[in-house]
């Protein structure tokens, strides 16, 4: 249903004066989930020279448990931000009007990301065909 002219005045109003709030803002940005996926990727970062000194660490010492541990450190923190990035690029992910939420995928089979089981269940019950009901 379409806004009236002076719903739509109002309406600008309010996005105006909330826009112009610092405090309102810096909720909204807290809230984004790129915000936080960004975030996430940085700390890994950190983690990754943090094991990669580690690596070199024991590679000098010679001690082979120091080094590895390094390694392993390292491929760990690349994994989590690969799977942070890969989550604020997501498409179902987005912002409208200051507030973050996930879309939920409809009707769709393969291609793309993928749902959880109960989902691609309930997407071939719908699709099954016709004379099976």
């Amino acid at each position: 249903m379409p806004l009236s002219e002076h719903e739509q005045r109002l309406f600008e109003q309010i996005e105006r004066s909330l826009a112009e709030d610092p405090k309102f803002a810096s909720a909204v940005r807290a809230s984004d989930p790129r915000f936080h996926a960004r975030r996430r990727v940085l700390v890994a970062a950190g983690v990754v020279v943090a094991g990669l000194a580690l690596l070199i660490y024991g590679a000098v010492i010679k001690i082979p448990a120091v080094a590895v541990a390094g390694f392993v450190v390292m491929l760990a923190s690349l994994g989590y931000a690969v799977q942070s990035h890969r989550r604020s690029q997501s498409p179902d992910l987005h912002v409208v009007g200051g507030t973050t939420s996930r879309r939920r995928p409809r009707g769709r089979s393969g291609g793309g990301r993928r749902g959880s089981f109960l989902d691609r269940m309930e997407n071939r019950w719908r699709q099954r065909p016709e004379g099976h009901r």
